[in-house]
């Protein structure tokens, strides 16, 4: 298949962000196999797939370069029945961003009134790839003022938001994940700064997962056909719980792959009793790589 002039231009882009050699500073592994795979397997694996994870570190350099790779390698075999969903959009800023990718505005007013973060350069790759070839791009993640209110003053007090601000939210009251989600959520917490012990953090992150999974779950309800690539912070989606978790609640029939990608000193040989269980894709990366921010 002959790579349209559009892609080939945000390939090259592609190459010039990442660092200089970048290719050998990960290795990608198969989790159900323990055996090195490739993008073009991950992508080819997902002709069943629903939705894809890519469980990130917001600073790894290879995992960013990865990202636009295993995105463009699936659109090299799904074409437009492809859409880009991203943690680092909130959903208030859905017009906006649809905005810039229509062409109505410029890139430096998107990036103002779209609140993008300050490493916007590391999703830049994916988003432009996505506007050069017209894939939808989802804003997946609660306004952060409404995770703020749920750490202050807990959950309940999102009922009393008028309709207009709830629209940008997952149905109340949303699922808040016992079990193992929560331990995990406990135990990154422990010895942490102080109020990390109250259970309002606990139900501000869950706001974040249900969040998140609603607004894949609606997407995917009106366009069946398309197949969803998801980037997130990976504690949202490691060991298939979290996001993740909240996602396949929403809809139980849906077939959900993820890869979970950090850095990691064993990246050429890993510990499998340790990391098996964080997905069906594991990535290491050079914890030597410079980071990006």
């Amino acid at each position: 298949m002959k790579m349209p002039l559009a892609v080939m231009a945000i390939f090259f882009c592609r190459l010039s962000f990442a660092q200089p050699g970048i290719e050998n500073h990960f290795k990608i592994y198969d989790a159900r196999s323990r055996q090195i795979t490739t993008i073009e397997q991950i992508a080819a694996d997902c002709k069943e797939a629903d939705v894809l994870f890519f469980g990130e570190e917001h600073d790894d350099s290879a995992g960013h370069y990865l990202e636009a790779a295993i995105f463009q390698s699936l659109y090299k075999l799904y074409g437009g029945k492809l859409a880009l969903s991203m943690e680092m959009f909130e959903t208030d800023c859905q017009l906006v961003l649809n905005e810039y990718l229509d062409g109505y505005i410029s890139e430096d007013r998107f990036k103002k009134e779209a609140r993008t973060w300050t490493n916007y350069k590391d999703y830049r790759p994916a988003v432009e790839f996505a506007k050069q070839n017209k894939l939808d791009v989802i804003a997946a993640n609660p306004p952060r003022r409404y995770v703020n209110m749920v750490s202050r003053k807990g959950m309940r007090s999102l009922d009393s938001l008028p309709k207009a601000s709830k629209k940008f939210l997952p149905p109340l009251p949303y699922d808040t994940l016992s079990g193992r989600y929560y331990e995990k959520f406990r135990g990154f917490m422990s010895g942490g700064s102080p109020g990390t012990n109250n259970p309002r953090i606990y139900y501000s992150q869950s706001l974040w997962d249900a969040g998140m999974s609603y607004s894949i779950y609606k997407y995917q309800k009106k366009n069946r056909d398309k197949k969803i690539f998801h980037l997130v912070g990976r504690f949202h989606s490691d060991e298939k719980i979290g996001t993740l978790a909240q996602l396949q609640n929403r809809k139980n029939g849906l077939k959900i792959l993820n890869i979970s990608c950090f850095p990691d000193v064993s990246f050429a040989d890993p510990d499998w009793e340790k990391f098996s269980n964080l997905g069906d894709y594991i990535i290491m990366t050079d914890p030597e790589l410079k980071k990006t921010f």
